[in-house]
Order: C-alpha cells, then sequence, then structure tokens
C-alpha cells in the first residue's frame, strides 16, 4: 500500500526512531511501512493518523 508516512514526517522533521517511540512501535516498523513492505493494523492506522492529525484516507493510498 502506498502512503505519504515519509513526506508527513520530514514535513515535522523527525526522525523513524522519534516516530516509533510516539507509536510504540519499533523503528524497524516504521521503515517498513515508509516502503511499502507492511501494511499496518488498523489500529496502528488510527494512531499514525493522530499523530499527524491528518485522516487516514490523507496517509494511506490502495
Amino acid at each position: 500500500m502506498d502512503n505519504n508516512i515519509r513526506i508527513m514526517r520530514a514535513g515535522l522533521n523527525i526522525t523513524q526512531e522519534e516516530l516509533a517511540q510516539a507509536l510504540g512501535v519499533s523503528r524497524q516498523t516504521i521503515i517498513a511501512i515508509e516502503n511499502g513492505k507492511y501494511d499496518p493494523s488498523l489500529k496502528l492506522a488510527f494512531k499514525i493518523s493522530n499523530f499527524f492529525n491528518k485522516r487516514i484516507e490523507e496517509l494511506f493510498n490502495e
């Protein structure tokens, strides 16, 4: 699944590690999501959307 997580993260000038800590996941999870190798659970997708204050549809594209 394509996503805009890397762009959103860069816009806030935060590292993958900082985002991972804020979401309660590993840095490897963030890397996998950004590279489209892992689709987050619905619960994690909501955490990500809340963190960036964006709708899930604004972050993830099928």
